[in-house]
């Protein structure tokens, strides 16, 4: 149920904004693509080019402490995480699972943290090309 729920969740918001391409896209949980960043996060891209265009995508996490230069926006779709300024008590950190919303704005050094057993994966829109610049601890 859970994974319908999420499926569901991602299509819809996938389709508010791909304007232009084949009315009607589907793509079941099979047909995704994962790549793996040499940071530990995994993309599957769903529309747009990420490293040069405004993108959509799930993303599997964690991340270590980083910047990006684009604001970003997710909705949970499995898992459970929390996301904290750098520097700030990860465990003050409100945890968020399927089906919650989270924005980060571009140029806030931040950490994403997978805090369950199961994997977590989001939903993700980034409205400027996909950089990581990492944080010097």
């Amino acid at each position: 149920m859970k994974r319908s729920i999420s499926a569901s969740i991602a299509a819809i918001l996938l389709a508010a904004t791909n304007a232009g391409a084949d009315p009607i896209q589907l793509l079941g949980a099979d047909d995704f693509a994962w790549e793996a960043t040499p940071e530990g996060v995994a993309f599957a891209a769903l529309q747009g080019d990420r490293f040069t265009e405004p993108y959509q995508a799930l993303v599997k996490l964690p991340s270590p402490p980083h910047v990006k230069t684009a604001n970003m926006h997710g909705v949970m779709l499995e898992g459970e995480m929390i996301h904290y300024l750098d520097n700030a008590d990860p465990e003050a950190a409100r945890k968020i699972g399927p089906g919650s919303y989270y924005s980060i704005a571009a140029g806030t050094p931040h950490v994403s943290a997978c805090v369950s057993d199961t994997p977590c994966i989001a939903y993700l829109y980034q409205d400027g090309a996909f950089d990581f610049l990492p944080v010097q601890q």
